[in-house]
This record gives structure tokens, sequence and C-alpha cells, in this order.
């Protein structure tokens, strides 16, 4: 069975605060425009348009808003839906929420230091290892590459 990471763009309605923040402008400003669709406005990317998802180059995934390390590389797997997907994440620097935009629920994930919008995370993932599935737009990321 097929599980997407699509979803209608959700807005954060809470207005949690978050250790960074920032206004639309700054963010604006600083993001790119598809970056600032899928971090601010919770949008997703078309399945397979990422550079990052059949990238496995060692080293660690931050958030492309704040740099906050979220995923680490070797946790990388190919799921074949076409965003890149992780089976954990770095404890601490993900956050969870409910997501019920398209008609029934997921759970959202989304930076914990700047409140960005990654993705939504499945019970589909490696049995071998967690079961999960983080399903993250590429755009919501940076990969820092190690110096090995």
């Amino acid at each position: 069975m097929f599980f997407s990471c699509n979803s209608s763009a959700q807005k954060n309605e809470t207005k949690e605060t978050f250790p960074v923040t920032k206004t639309d402008a700054e963010w604006k400003a600083q993001l790119t425009k598809e970056q600032y669709y899928i971090l601010r406005e919770a949008g997703t990317e078309r399945p397979f348009s990422s550079p990052l998802n059949k990238n496995y180059e060692k080293g660690v995934y931050h958030c492309a808003a704040c740099n906050t390390p979220l995923f680490k590389s070797e946790h990388k797997f190919d799921s074949g839906t076409g965003w890149p997907s992780f089976d954990r994440v770095i404890e601490g620097n993900v956050a969870f929420g409910t997501d019920t935009k398209i008609g029934y629920t997921r759970d959202e994930e989304h930076c914990a230091t700047c409140g960005g919008h990654l993705g939504h995370v499945f019970n589909d993932g490696p049995k071998e290892t967690t079961g999960k599935r983080h399903c993250i737009n590429g755009d919501a990321l940076k990969l820092v590459a190690s110096k090995e």
C-alpha cells in the first residue's frame, strides 16, 4: 500500500512559540520560495523532485530554516515514496503534532527549534529497526556532509 506525504498546506493555528521566531517577511527573505511554502505554510513538494531523495552521502540533515540537526544519514532509507525517508529522528530536535487537513489523522513533524513543517511519520518503515518512516520534504532539509 502506498502512503504519501501529500497534504493541503496547513498553517500552525495554535501560534506556538519556538526558540527561533521570525516574522513572515524575515522568513521570506531568508528562504527560497519552495522552502517557505514547505516550512512556513506546511506545503508538500512533488514526490521524486528532491535531489536529497536518492542522496546517500554521509552527514547530518539539518533544518533548512534554522540549521537544527534533525536526521542522521545512517538512518536514511529508500522508502520508494519519492521523499527522503528516515527510520528515526535526532531526539529532542523534532516535534510532533496532529494533522487532519485531508480528512484523516496523520502525525505531523516539525522542527522543534523554529516550528518549520518537515513532513509526516508513518508506521510502515523498516521492521528490522524502528518500524517508522519519517517522510520528509527535501526542501525542508539541508545536508551537512561528514568530513570523513
